[in-house]
């Protein structure tokens, strides 16, 4: 039980992005610096009191203390930019690492079995043109249409992928990885846009079902995971079918179509120009320069699409209302309040 409660502890306190010293102040300084390092160490076990202070600070149930460990992430691949403090990539995994453990205990709640297999599995990627390939190739696996993706989240829980979304600092994207070497796990910041949500998921994808050649470095499997994200948002043959074999530049009525149609970011769209030889490289470098003001893509149109991940939530509704499980112990999994959880059930 100490074991449990040390680790757990340290998981929340992490989770929260907490030091010892903040987690102290946050408590109204009730305990010492030296006590947490104790509990967290597993040298010393806090009593009722305490735990509760603790719980209140750290926003988590009073019985997460005591849920044993049981799912692990692993590879994990961090797509991050360099003002992305490893505190804050720390506290992304745990987020993720708490969800994935509710998610899977529902799904045994619900006696859901789920057995992943890689349509890629075999496909060891040596060039850029094999990315294409791998695309179209899982495109075709999972009868998905060559046409554009109307849902890319929902596509991805369809294929038993746990997607999870956490609200977290504008520099992270996504990472991705293996719960107990078994269940693929992606994670989105969701406060992103749907194109980019969309792009992101589609890169974390590629970095679960490809294998590459050990001669790529990390920076290239980025590029070529980028690569298989615009390959399955356009494939190749549609793509040239509706902006050309060959151009010299679009206009803006052009970009905020092709957002609007395949869920695609105008940066993406011309890199993916670029990659097909579409664009020349001036074009895009001229391309580059000027949308370099405005990064955001104000006025270039949106993607009126939704990217949100509803299979976790949609479970739990399922196992309270079949009352495999009781409503407390639904808010519980949803790391909820029951009155949250009780009038967000009952006004479905």
């Amino acid at each position: 039980m100490k074991d449990i409660f040390s680790k757990r502890l340290k998981s929340a306190r992490i989770r929260a992005g907490l030091s010892m010293d903040q987690l102290v102040e946050r408590m109204g300084n009730t305990v010492s610096k030296n006590a947490i390092s104790k509990y967290e160490q597993g040298e010393m076990m806090a009593d009722s009191k305490v735990m509760a202070s603790l719980a209140k600070a750290l926003d988590v149930k009073f019985d997460y203390f005591f849920r044993p460990f049981s799912i692990e992430i692993g590879q994990i691949d961090f797509r991050k930019k360099s003002r992305l403090s490893k505190k804050d990539l720390a506290s992304i995994r745990q987020q993720a690492t708490d969800t994935i453990e509710r998610y899977i205990e529902l799904e045994q709640f619900l006696n859901i079995q789920t057995d992943f297999v890689n349509p890629l599995q075999d496909v060891v990627i040596k060039s850029s043109e094999e990315v294409e390939l791998a695309a179209e190739q899982l495109l075709y696996e999972w009868h998905l249409s060559f046409n554009g993706l109307p849902n890319v989240i929902d596509m991805l829980e369809d294929h038993e992928i746990k997607v999870i979304e956490i609200a977290a600092h504008e520099a992270f994207d996504g990472l991705s990885g293996w719960a107990d070497g078994r269940y693929p796990v992606v994670v989105v910041n969701n406060n992103y846009p749907a194109d980019r949500k969309r792009l992101t998921a589609l890169h974390e994808l590629g970095h679960l079902l490809l294998s590459f050649d050990p001669k790529f470095t990390p920076r290239d499997i980025e590029h070529l995971c980028f690569q298989f994200a615009g390959a399955m948002l356009l494939p190749r043959t549609t793509f040239k079918k509706e902006l050309g074999e060959i151009r010299s530049q679009f206009s803006i009525p052009e970009y905020r179509l092709y957002k609007a149609t395949y869920g695609i970011s105008v940066q993406a769209l011309m890199a993916r120009a670029k990659l097909l030889e579409v664009i020349s490289e001036s074009s895009y470098l001229r391309f580059r320069k000027w949308i370099s003001h405005n990064r955001k893509e104000e006025g270039l149109g949106t993607y009126s699409g939704t990217e949100e991940a509803l299979r976790f939530k949609q479970l739990t509704y399922r196992a309270a209302a079949e009352e495999i499980i009781s409503l407390s112990k639904a808010a519980n999994i949803m790391n909820q309040k029951l009155a949250e959880f009780r009038k967000e059930f009952l006004a479905l």
